[in-house]
């Protein structure tokens, strides 16, 4: 299959690049770590206004999709967030979006602020793991909770706050243990799924947009950084360990598209695993290509460098990816 973006869909990726490159994400990304979430609530509102978080979200409820989310349109958009790491629980809000959308109760009241951009809202899958935690559940407006019953499942809000932070590879991915309480829905087994395959299929969306900064950044170092005389990146060991790194996003980037063709779960998860490990290969090569440099947190790179192994092992590790790959 050869697949490619049409022009519309180009355009909307070069908008939002261009957006987030004016917004100085990185800076963003280090408010966020410190617990400051004024500027990226603002780049939420932002990405609310270019349409996101619509297209997550049916026309019944205000959103821009027919039936349901768009899923080619919302992965040109998450690789572009993960190329400029954008902060915040962009993936948990549209998994909730489409978990919302199999509770009509919850529904009216949540869809149209999530298209609007008014509403973080973080997701804790409890149903494989008791001790589950919310992203970014300090500056969500709603944690929803899956909790593991008989079917269908249980859907809970759980209250306003949040308990002890979790540490976390990433400062930028803030871990909270949701709150105990909170109103309490059935939802079907269906949605939850739908919920798990959209959060993969995001998150790995983001791993290919930071594979992509990586080596980016990467290339543009080792044109600047010289050794006996010539820049390293002149280097044949240097240029293969780059090409190898190229080699391992594009062969999971028609994966990503495939992926958002077909929905399927066995397609959703070899998207997710390869893109996972092609963007914890491009951050080993861009630690290892930059030296001791790169171990620093005033250097930005390291903002892309902590998300790649959270982003990879985030809504399906890779043996549970691969797991998935082989039963289907």
């Amino acid at each position: 299959m050869r697949f490619l973006l049409d022009d519309e869909q180009r355009d909307f990726a070069r908008s939002l690049s261009a957006m987030l490159t004016a917004a100085d994400t990185p800076s963003v990304v280090r408010a966020w770590a410190a617990g400051d979430h004024g500027p990226g609530r603002a780049l939420w509102s932002k990405l609310a206004d270019a349409g996101v978080f619509a297209l997550a979200v049916p026309e019944a409820y205000e959103g821009v999709g027919p039936g349901g989310p768009l899923p080619v349109e919302l992965a040109v958009a998450f690789v572009e967030l993960g190329r400029h790491a954008v902060p915040g629980p962009v993936v948990e809000t549209v998994a909730a979006a489409v978990l919302l959308a199999g509770a009509p109760s919850l529904a009216k009241e949540w869809l149209p602020r999530i298209a609007a951009g008014e509403a973080l809202v973080s997701l804790a899958d409890a149903t494989h793991a008791p001790a589950s935690y919310a992203l970014d559940a300090d500056a969500a407006d709603a944690v929803l909770v899956l909790r593991p019953t008989a079917s269908p499942c249980a859907l809970r809000v759980a209250p306003p706050g949040h308990g002890l932070l979790h540490p976390s590879a990433d400062p930028a991915r803030r871990l909270f243990r949701p709150l105990d309480g909170g109103e309490e829905v059935t939802v079907t087994v269906g949605a939850v799924g739908a919920a798990r395959d959209w959060a993969a299929f995001l998150t790995a969306a983001q791993a290919i947009g930071t594979g992509d900064a990586l080596l980016a950044q990467t290339v543009a170092y080792v044109k600047q950084r010289a050794q006996f005389g010539a820049a390293i990146g002149s280097f044949q060991a240097v240029k293969h360990r780059l090409a190898d790194t190229l080699t391992g996003l594009e062969f999971a980037r028609p994966l990503l598209y495939g992926a958002a063709l077909s929905m399927a779960p066995g397609d959703i998860a070899a998207a997710k695993v390869t893109a996972g490990e092609a963007a914890y290969a491009a951050a080993r090569t861009a630690l290892q290509l930059h030296g001791a440099v790169g171990y620093t947190e005033e250097l930005d790179l390291s903002l892309w460098l902590r998300k790649a192994r959270p982003l990879r092992d985030a809504w399906g590790r890779p043996s549970e990816c691969r797991a998935r790959v082989l039963a289907a």
